[in-house]
Formats: structure tokens, C-alpha cells, sequence
């Protein structure tokens, strides 16, 4: 699911520590929507110009606006001012430190606009709140199963209840891998082509083991066992072993599924008793890496197959 749009409370409560917002007074409507995921600096239109003004979006004011209208005179001021506040802007944000003056507020006041202020440079704070606003208003949803981060390959882990996926999962913790999330994997859609992966904050660093309960993963095998996020590389399925018909046992055909319309590698993994369901899903893994690199043994393996087809002598006819 998309968001179509954010709040100024919404982006305040989430980003204002790393971007070090402070609200210059409490007037302002915080409810006051963001519409577009990127920043804007009103400078045209603080000069009058507003036939292209993008006011749906945050508006930053930096030194040229602010010394801008600092040589206007008191009248002049007052007019850049209406011609700013007659747009529902969602929110303005004084960079660099700098203070806005008592009309200002008092326009903003009026109009219901909250003013921010921070003391980061205005292109560094543009930057920083353009990323956080794309990842607010990114696709998303989630998927269910567990997720691994098994040498830097995503991994999730997904069957019916009662197949062994808790079991597998604390046998790849054990091997000192780290767990993403339990049972519930919540998926992000970044730049449109990498699917980001976390768990939800209230379930982080613990996970669900059938006959035992709830467990805290990182007070049990330490803080290197969990992962706050990681970007999905392969899904595994697994399937009772009956339930899967017809098995790849060379593996050129690649399956993919598609996650927020994301083409994603899929394995099925046939599960019976006496199969190392951890190691298999490792190899899956480590397979996955491998062909991301370039390199695809079952390719290889056909390939070699063909050249020495290809070089062995036909068999002369028997003689009548």
C-alpha cells in the first residue's frame, strides 16, 4: 500500500531528533497534510511569482529567502507574506538557525502554518528530509514468515504452521546468523526497485517457538543475532514433501515471486524427517549470492554437458 500523503505531526514525531526540528511557537495546525514526498524553497514566490509554486510540499527557508526579505520594506514584507499564506501550505522550516520575524509568525499564526526551525545547513536538511519523506510515503505491506540475514542475503522463511520454520530459524541463529523478523515481515518498496525489510517495533528481538514460548533472541545469543533491517534477496518455501510433485533437480529454471511488484527468487524446499532444513535453506542462500554474482553451476554444468556432446565422434554405420 502507497501512502498518498503524510502529516506535519506524523513527520515531526518520526524525524525531528536526527534533523533537529524545534518548533519556533505552538500556533499551527500539526494535522496539515504533506502531499508530495520532497522539499521546496519558496523563493519565487516570496518574490511574487507563484504560477509554479509547490506548495503542497514542506518549504525550507534558507539565507537567500530570509535576507530576502529582510532589505523589503515593512509594507512589501507584509505582501510577500499574504502572497505565501494564501497557499495551504503544510509546514515552514528555518534552516541554519535563523529566526523568523513577529509578522511572519503572526501571518503563520493566522493561517494555521507551524513553523520549524533547525540549525543544520538548508541543502543538508533538504537532503536528509527528502529521504525520510520518500521512505514515509513508500509502498508497503508485509509478508508472511521469518527473515535471515544469512551473509548478507535476505532471506525469508515461509510455510505452513508446524513445518519447522521457528526450528530452522534458531538453527541459522545458532550459526551465527541474524534474525530480521518473526512470523510478520514488513516490507518497503525503496527507489522503486529494493524491497527493505523489518519487523514490527513491538515484536523486535524476540520470536515464537512452538512448546516453548516466547523468547528474547538477543538477551539469549547477544545483539550480533538481530538485525533492524535488511533488503530481501530470496523467498523459501517450505512444503511437505508429497505436496511437491514435480521437482528442479538441475535448477536452471529460476522462480520468482513478486513482492510490491518486486520480481523476487523463490526456492521450494522439500521437507520430510532426516533433512538438514537449515543447511538446505543455507545452501539456498549461499546459491542465491552466487548467482547474483554471475555465476550459475547448473548453467556451467549443462554447458559442459554440450561441449562434450559436441566434440564426441559420430558412430561409423555398420557394415551390411
Amino acid at each position: 500500500m502507497e501512502r498518498q500523503s503524510v502529516t506535519v505531526e506524523q513527520f515531526f514525531k518520526e524525524h525531528a531528533e536526527p534533523l533537529q526540528m524545534r518548533r519556533l511557537t505552538d500556533a499551527g495546525d500539526l494535522k496539515r497534510v504533506i502531499r508530495e514526498p520532497t522539499v521546496n524553497r519558496p523563493g519565487l514566490a516570496l518574490s511574487g511569482f507563484t504560477r509554479y509554486f509547490a506548495y503542497k510540499r514542506m518549504q525550507v527557508m534558507g539565507h537567500a529567502e530570509v535576507y530576502y526579505l529582510r532589505e523589503q520594506r515593512m509594507e512589501e514584507r507584509e505582501s510577500r507574506y499574504a502572497y505565501l499564506f494564501a497557499y495551504r501550505i503544510p509546514c515552514i522550516v528555518f534552516s541554519r538557525g535563523l529566526r523568523a520575524d513577529k509578522e511572519f509568525l503572526a501571518a503563520a499564526a493566522q493561517t494555521g502554518v507551524p513553523i520549524f526551525q533547525t540549525p543544520l545547513v538548508t541543502m543538508k536538511f533538504i537532503n536528509l528530509a527528502t529521504l525520510a519523506l520518500e521512505m514515509m510515503f513508500a509502498p508497503r505491506g508485509s509478508e508472511l514468515g521469518s527473515m535471515v540475514d544469512i551473509l548478507g542475503v535476505g532471506a525469508i522463511i515461509r510455510g505452513e504452521s508446524g513445518i519447522g520454520k521457528s526450528e530452522s530459524v534458531l538453527a541459522l541463529i545458532e550459526r551465527g546468523y541474524s534474525l530480521v523478523a518473526d512470523d510478520v515481515v514488513k516490507v518497503t518498496l525503496v527507489d522503486g526497485r529494493d524491497v527493505l525489510c523489518t519487523s514490527a517495533e513491538l515484536t523486535r528481538d524476540h520470536m515464537e517457538v512452538r512448546g516453548i514460548g516466547i523468547i528474547n533472541v538477543a538477551a539469549m545469543f547477544g545483539v550480533k543475532a538481530i538485525r533492524k533491517e535488511k533488503s530481501l534477496d530470496v523467498i523459501i518455501t517450505l512444503k511437505p514433501w508429497e505436496e511437491v510433485k514435480d521437482v528442479d533437480r538441475l535448477g536452471i529454471e529460476q522462480e520468482f515471486v513478486s513482492v510490491l511488484g518486486v520480481d523476487i527468487p523463490h526456492v521450494t524446499i522439500p521437507v520430510r524427517p532426516g533433512r538438514d532444513i537449515a543447511r538446505l535453506i543455507e545452501v539456498a542462500a549461499f546459491q542465491i549470492k552466487l548467482r547474483k554474482s554471475g555465476y550459475n553451476a547448473a548453467e556451467e554444468l549443462n554447458k559442459r554437458l554440450l561441449a562434450q556432446m559436441a566434440e564426441k565422434p559420430a558412430t561409423p554405420p555398420l557394415s551390411p
